[in-house]
């Protein structure tokens, strides 16, 4: 069973950054250079909603809100996914969810292909 572990969350200043980490463990049938990974996000009361993929090869999409500010990125070798956070802003409050998926076919924002997710790290930006 895939277990994915994010961390970094915390409290920032408007204007601030952080770096979220996915450590990701449990790949028995195949390795973790193989899966997709993305990094979603939910507010109290807002569904939830993309911010970064990477495909197994490297491929990244972005969510318009972070396209400039945010940076996703996979170490294969130390099963862990980041995503680079700068200039935040309040309305990136939330919590922020690792998931992967299998050899995907897209770079998937919408979650909906998902197998796997975490527990979650909170992020709050204050003005």
């Amino acid at each position: 069973q895939v277990l994915l572990v994010e961390s970094g969350g915390g409290s920032v200043q408007a204007g601030g950054s952080l770096r979220l980490s996915c450590a990701a463990s449990g790949f028995i049938y195949s390795s973790y250079s193989t899966y997709c990974m993305g990094w979603f996000r939910q507010a109290p009361g807002k569904e939830r909603e993309g911010v970064a993929v990477i495909g197994t090869s490297g491929r990244t999409t972005y969510a318009d809100s972070g396209k400039v500010r945010f940076t996703i990125s996979k170490d294969n070798a130390k099963n862990t996914l980041y995503l680079q956070m700068n200039s935040l802003k309040p309305e990136d409050s939330a919590m922020y969810y690792c998931a992967a998926v299998h050899m995907c076919r897209w770079l998937d924002l919408q979650g909906d292909s998902y197998n796997y997710w975490g527990q979650g790290t909170q992020v709050t930006v204050s003005s």
